[in-house]
């Protein structure tokens, strides 16, 4: 059986990290054949951007150009360089499955534009309307992708970061409700410098200067994901001036009794068992840094957790904000792949 053939559109941050993550893990290059990207810039530029990156160091292996092909350790990857989707060859390209990580849309007819072209499937590398197959986030509702799903939303970072762990406390102690300020490196829709942004004035601000709050739709996807949690969960976001990796404080009201050394050995034992692939867990004194280029959803940092009143409860979480989640679209992708061959 030939391997799923599979393209990026959109080349950005995380496209890149995709593309990095595909060559540094063997089982993806051996279950899912990468053939095509496409990015509205020139091929140089892209063979630089692949060659050398500020936050996660220059790649690890030889890429080259051939003519209209990126050579990333020999393999052929086709560059394309279309900005309307029904212009895009996914048709001839044969591909099973485009990995949609633009960030310019999320709605369900522009995906269709992208399935119209050829590609069998689509896998949005952002939170997607409700009108999507499904929202899947590892480690919470991986068994809800089926086969003859055809668009499916990879969540966000903070959905990655954040649900696993409200569904584990959830289940063990129960939630009343709770808070959470996700504290977020800088993105590429902030200014160096103060400059116009089109829908935020926080956002003119200078990313290098200030700790802005900016708005986030985390309690609209915790909602969709934990239903019978809807309006117990809010949610604030601060981005700050670190180029990668960000960390979450939860807040939770419980609806039992418990202990900081209860909740960090519930916590501790989910990482080396259920939620094993995608939850982490140290007692080690850390900073952001140390979780760069680390491929989990979230690490707690137990020095952190705190018990008030024996039901309030306090956990910060660190996540590479970038290779976490190109981790999981990867793994959705394979999850995928792996649903097809059980039928």
């Amino acid at each position: 059986m030939s391997k799923p053939r599979i393209a990026i559109n959109g080349y950005g941050r995380i496209g890149q990290c995709i593309l990095r993550a595909w060559v540094e893990r063997s089982e993806c290059r051996d279950a899912l054949n990468l053939v095509a990207l496409n990015e509205l810039s020139d091929l140089p530029t892209l063979a630089y951007l692949t060659r050398y990156d500020t936050i996660h160091g220059r790649f690890p292996g030889r890429v080259e150009v051939d003519d209209q092909q990126l050579l990333i350790n020999d393999h052929a990857v086709k560059v394309l360089c279309c900005d309307q989707p029904q212009g895009l060859p996914w048709g001839a390209l044969d591909i099973d499955l485009l990995l949609e990580c633009t960030g310019s849309f999320r709605d369900r007819k522009t995906a269709e534009q992208h399935l119209q072209a050829g590609a069998q499937r689509l896998l949005f590398s952002q939170p997607a309307e409700a009108d999507v197959d499904a929202t899947i986030i590892c480690g919470v509702n991986d068994a809800a992708l089926l086969p003859q799903h055809r668009i499916v939303s990879a969540g966000s970072c903070t959905t990655n970061a954040v649900v696993p762990l409200l569904k584990l406390l959830d289940d063990a102690l129960g939630i009343e409700h709770g808070m959470t300020t996700t504290i977020h490196s800088v993105m590429n829709d902030q200014p160096v410098g103060d400059a116009y942004h089109q829908h935020d004035l926080r956002l003119t601000r200078s990313a290098l200067a200030s700790i802005i709050p900016v708005d986030t739709s985390l309690a609209r996807g915790i909602n969709r994901l934990l239903p019978h949690l809807d309006g117990r969960i809010e949610c604030l976001h601060l981005r700050v001036p670190t180029l990668n990796v960000s960390c979450m404080d939860i807040t939770l009201c419980l609806q039992q009794d418990t202990s900081v050394t209860a909740i960090n050995q519930l916590l501790q034992e989910a990482s080396k068992t259920a939620l094993s692939s995608v939850l982490g867990y140290t007692e080690e004194p850390h900073a952001s840094v140390d979780f760069n280029h680390d491929p989990r959803s979230a690490i707690i940092d137990a020095t952190q957790t705190r018990v008030s009143g024996r039901r309030l409860v306090k956990l910060l979480c660190w996540f590479d904000n970038e290779w976490g989640f190109a981790n999981r679209m990867l793994d959705i992708a394979l999850n995928w792949v792996a649903a097809d061959r059980r039928i």
